[in-house]
């Protein structure tokens, strides 16, 4: 077999296996989109639209899946917020604290949530492990895919590593949210994208 023949079938192999990671991932979040109650979506956005201001928090890439569900809300018209950030606003009665903890009892979302509850926010948590939450969120919704409390040993179940199911799943869960919130509040996609940053 010469050195181009050998290059070619590497790279079809190579191109095949990639296309079959692919395939496994979309399949594994498919899995995971399938078994989120409707029910629990619905009432999270009825939450969201209702909310005078809406902060997002989590750790890590979590919170990179509610960073970005901020931008799309903030595209919605919404006044979306990220903990954290310089220009996090406060929250009290009538606010909304939307937290992930995929593992479940993670102390700063904990403590966030004990904060927000405490200034008369409302708390909705997105979460892999309900049974390991403190009981501070007025709305609790399960996503139910593999975290870092659940990657090792015989709970290990997806070919993703770590908590990245989880957190594709978030993404998947978002853009849901996006769209009955479009739909809720009237907003069309011109309107969205008129409010998108043209410091680009």
């Amino acid at each position: 077999m010469s050195a181009a023949v050998s290059a070619a079938v590497s790279a079809a192999v190579s191109a095949a296996a990639m296309r079959a990671r692919m395939a496994a991932a979309a399949e594994e979040l498919a899995g995971v989109a399938g078994r989120i109650d409707p029910a629990g979506l619905e009432a999270l956005a009825g939450r969201i639209a209702a909310a005078g201001r809406i902060v997002v928090a989590g750790c890590g890439r979590e919170r990179l899946m509610l960073m970005a569900l901020a931008m799309r809300l903030a595209h919605l018209g919404l006044a979306a917020a990220v903990q954290g950030e310089t220009t996090a606003p406060p929250v009290g009665p009538g606010d909304l604290l939307l937290a992930s903890a995929g593992p479940g009892d993670l102390p700063t979302v904990t403590a966030l949530m004990a904060r927000a509850r405490a200034a008369g926010a409302e708390v909705a948590l997105l979460t892999a492990e309900p049974d390991r939450v403190a009981p501070l969120a007025d709305l609790v919704v399960t996503v139910p895919a593999q975290t870092m409390a659940s990657d090792t040993g015989p709970r290990a179940s997806s070919a993703l590593p770590m908590g990245s199911l989880y957190e594709g799943a978030l993404f998947l869960l978002s853009e849901a949210l996006v769209l009955e919130l479009a739909d809720r509040l009237g907003v069309a996609r011109a309107a969205m994208r008129a409010r998108h940053t043209n410091l680009e």
